[in-house]
């Protein structure tokens, strides 16, 4: 398929710059697949939209506070995202900036709280690093003492909210899976309040984790969709949640997420050759899914508003239609029917369901 496909014009004013408040006052867009009926709704009426027998799948990573500040000898400033752990002890795979500056060999850091070498570059751009906190034990604590919220580029400010450290985080979000270097943007809608009221009418959550990296939101640039090298995250799955995936009679499969969907999914087609772990899984995920996909172990997917070119869309496009490739185009009418009534777009924006 032609990935010119996947492009739409989408006004600056309708990129989210903050999220709604509270959590679960944002717009809902539902969808029912079987009508083609479009409706529209506010996310705090979930619990009457969701099918009766929902089993709902989020994806509990917490986002680290992975942008870290430093400068180099020179004095020049220096942006440090961190990724991933590398193997080597206190060593991460990051991005840079700037990059060009800072090529294999060379030094940062923040007086008093770290110092840093930059060991390698990857062919992707991605540099692996060298820490030595000095304020702090490890990365991760580093991160937390130091960090900021690695919001992504199209949320500008011109100086870091506090608020970003609560709100770009799900409410659900599990202290020891501290992961995600972006949050599952699907699960920032849920209060509290919201799921207690969800679990109070017999439809219960299951947690997963995913290791979102930011690969996630990289945009497909071959020509042709199929052609695209797609990611690997890792994610866990634990024993109870593989049991509410297998298929029940009267039980409704809800993916919070483009994330759990494709943990789910990924688990859903390699789940006789995956090494089981004390009836655990863990694995790493590098299913591509677009048009015409068949969905194994998704029956409904709650998601945000994705971007143009982007392999999240491609994934909602392909659960609209299953095992048909019509899905992109009834995609973007959705979309621009959204767009015309103010819908908020991407990581901080509304939410849509798909029944």
């Amino acid at each position: 398929m032609d990935t010119n496909l996947l492009d739409f014009t989408l006004p600056e004013e309708c990129i989210a710059q903050t999220p709604a408040t509270p959590r679960d006052q944002s717009k809902l867009l539902v969808v029912d697949r079987k009508s083609g009926r479009v409706e529209h709704h506010i996310f705090r009426e979930l619990p009457d939209l969701l099918p009766a027998g929902s089993r709902l799948f989020r994806n509990n990573a917490k986002v680290i506070k992975a942008r870290l500040r430093g400068n180099r000898p020179t004095g020049g400033m220096v942006e440090c995202l961190l990724l991933h752990p590398a193997d080597g002890k206190n060593e991460w795979w990051c991005l840079l900036k700037p990059g060009r500056r800072l090529k294999p060999g060379s030094i940062f850091g923040r007086e008093g709280e770290f110092s840093a070498k930059v060991l390698a570059k990857s062919e992707s751009g991605q540099y692996r690093v060298e820490f030595n906190p000095i304020a702090a034990e490890s990365i991760l604590e580093l991160a937390r003492l130091s960090g900021e919220m690695p919001l992504p580029p199209y949320i500008r400010r011109e100086s870091p909210d506090p608020a970003d450290s609560a709100r770009y985080q799900t409410v659900y979000a599990h202290p020891e899976k501290e992961v995600a270097a972006a949050a599952p943007t699907a699960g920032l809608h849920f209060s509290n309040e919201l799921i207690d009221d969800i679990k109070g009418r017999g439809m219960p959550f299951y947690d997963l984790t995913l290791h979102i990296g930011l690969d996630t939101f990289q945009p497909v640039q071959c020509d042709r969709i199929e052609d695209h090298p797609i990611h690997k995250e890792v994610y866990e799955i634990a024993a109870p949640t593989l049991e509410a995936l297998q298929p029940t009679p009267g039980a409704v499969r809800v993916a919070v997420g483009t994330t759990s969907a494709r943990a789910i999914e990924h688990w859903w087609g390699n789940r006789d050759s995956l090494e089981n772990t004390g009836g655990d899984f863990t694995s790493e995920a590098d299913l591509f899914i677009y048009p015409p996909y068949e969905f194994g172990a998704t029956d409904t997917l709650l998601t945000n508003f994705h971007l143009p070119r982007s392999t999240l869309l491609c994934l909602v496009s392909a659960f609209l239609t299953p095992g048909e490739i019509g899905g992109i185009k009834w995609l973007k009418a959705i979309y621009g029917e959204a767009i015309a009534l103010g819908y908020r777009f991407f990581s901080y924006g509304d939410a849509m369901l798909i029944l």
